[in-house]
């Protein structure tokens, strides 16, 4: 089987099985009360979707998950190498399915975070320190199977390929991987704020990732990320405003952690910095608002500690919300702006790091 068809296999399964859940479970998650609850602090209009279902990340979830296994698992008895080795179970086929325990990983302790939400009734779900510890605990079991399967190993555009375990002892290995695993699995759940940004974001990383995966020649990982595109499309057709259902912290941790993967994946995780740069703005806004009003706190004239604001809210996206944008030009916008960084990402890569793939 060619690699293009087994592409085109993967988004065809992942969209057909997330487009078509969204059937049963939208209704299945009304009938269980599975509504969000929308928070005072944000944009008021948002309370008009109060009761609107969450959780609904179950639909690109098994859209990926079925589609990546299945598909993999036609390509390799066809004769297809989802790496050079051909080793279903070998090194370099860990980062598919290491790759896919994380994302599945990620997704569990959001889920526990919304159950605790909807159905509990507790509004901030899971602790800070609960939910940090959940998701530490999951990145470092990835971060253990690449280090047990010798993938510690990285490109470095235009300079070289760089063994991270190599390097004080590992130390950098850990360091770095536990960083870009719990950063950006946050910063993609920041991003979903809105509806359809989060899912279309992400359908545009997952497409310039596979263009990497491409480069590279990695079967797996290109497989890998054409069924979360796919899935990511047909989350959308629930999801586009108005939304039908939101994909709640079990969808937006799923979707990190599988972005996290495939740049893992393709053996250079930094490119995360380039092609996630919407992430990037949406977390660097809540880190900058927050620091600002910290340091300019004040009293005011009733003796109370105000600070000052540089964004009217954030993350970001809420920012132009509040500035008059709707929901949809937000998203377009945003999108392109992920369009532009993954096809930045994709040059970098393509002539920072070519003669090493063709040397693969």
């Amino acid at each position: 089987m060619s690699i293009w068809v087994a592409i085109i296999i993967a988004a065809v399964v992942g969209f057909g099985i997330s487009a078509l859940l969204g059937l049963v479970v939208i209704p299945w998650l009304h009938k269980l009360k599975y509504g969000q609850t929308i928070l005072d602090i944000g944009p008021a209009w948002h309370k008009s979707k109060q009761g609107t279902p969450t959780m609904g990340g179950i639909l690109f979830i098994a859209g990926t998950v079925i589609s990546v296994v299945l598909t993999a698992l036609i390509y390799h008895l066809s004769g297809g190498n989802l790496k050079e080795s051909g080793d279903l179970l070998g090194s370099d086929t860990v980062l598919i399915w290491a790759g896919v325990f994380l994302a599945l990983g990620q997704a569990v302790v959001g889920f526990a975070d919304d159950y605790i939400k909807v159905v509990k009734k507790r509004n901030l779900g899971l602790t800070a320190i609960q939910k940090t510890l959940g998701q530490i605990i999951v990145g470092f079991g990835y971060l253990l199977s690449l280090y047990l399967s010798h993938n510690t190993w990285t490109y470095i555009p235009f300079v070289g390929k760089w063994d991270m375990a190599e390097s004080f002892y590992g130390i950098f290995f850990w360091i770095i991987g536990i960083i870009i695993v719990y950063g950006f699995s946050n910063a993609v759940n920041l991003t979903d704020g809105i509806d359809g940004l989060c899912g279309s974001v992400t359908m545009v990383t997952a497409v310039s990732l596979l263009v990497m995966a491409m480069l590279e020649r990695f079967a797996g990982m290109s497989i890998y990320a054409a069924a979360l595109a796919g899935a990511c499309a047909g989350y959308l057709i629930w999801n586009h405003y108005p939304a039908k259902v939101f994909m709640g912290d079990t969808g937006s941790l799923f979707l990190g952690g599988a972005v996290i993967a495939l740049a893992f994946g393709i053996h250079c995780p930094f490119i995360l910095f380039i092609i996630g740069l919407v992430y990037i703005c949406e977390t660097g806004s809540v880190m900058i608002q927050v620091s600002y009003y910290k340091l300019t706190k004040k009293p005011d004239e009733n003796g109370n500690l105000v600070g000052k604001r540089i964004f009217k809210m954030t993350p970001i996206h809420h920012h132009f919300e509040m500035s008059g944008w709707k929901e949809n030009k937000i998203v377009a916008v945003f999108s392109t702006v992920a369009v532009i960084a993954g096809a930045a990402g994709v040059l970098l890569m393509y002539f920072g790091c070519y003669n090493f793939f063709a040397a693969a």
